[in-house]
């Protein structure tokens, strides 16, 4: 008879406390970048905060890094003319520089980042 208290007492237990249901984060988006002779192109320029993840291509003659200044700052690593690179961050909101790296005599991009993204709940194929 004791065992049996015992046994519905821990089962009560184990449902007894109440867990919040805290909405998942954005989705994280894709941003392309491109990076020639001349300038650092950053298409879509304006997007909500969250995670975001960068493929750049280095179209210019010299080896670049994709570099983000603001709020939070961020580089790829090297990317070789021809090839392409990419950088995953999660930005806050605010004005973004995307240059071709310290150095580089190229016109940057620049980026706005808005307020943060909404939840990714009730998103289908979505993990």
């Amino acid at each position: 008879m004791a065992l049996g208290v015992v046994a519905a007492t821990s089962l009560a237990a184990c449902g007894s406390e109440d867990f919040a249901n805290n909405p998942r984060p954005a989705a994280a988006i894709d941003v392309g970048a491109r990076i020639d002779s001349k300038q650092v192109v950053v298409s879509p320029g304006k997007f909500g905060a969250g995670l975001v993840s960068f493929t750049v291509a280095n179209f210019s003659n010299s080896p670049a890094r994709f570099e983000l200044s603001g709020p939070k700052d961020g580089s790829s690593q090297e990317i070789a003319p021809g090839a392409a690179g990419s950088l995953q961050i999660t930005l806050p909101e605010g004005d973004y520089r995307a240059s071709a790296g310290r150095g580089a005599n190229i016109r940057p991009a620049q980026v706005t980042v808005g307020s943060k993204r909404p939840s990714s709940d009730n998103k289908l194929l979505l993990p």
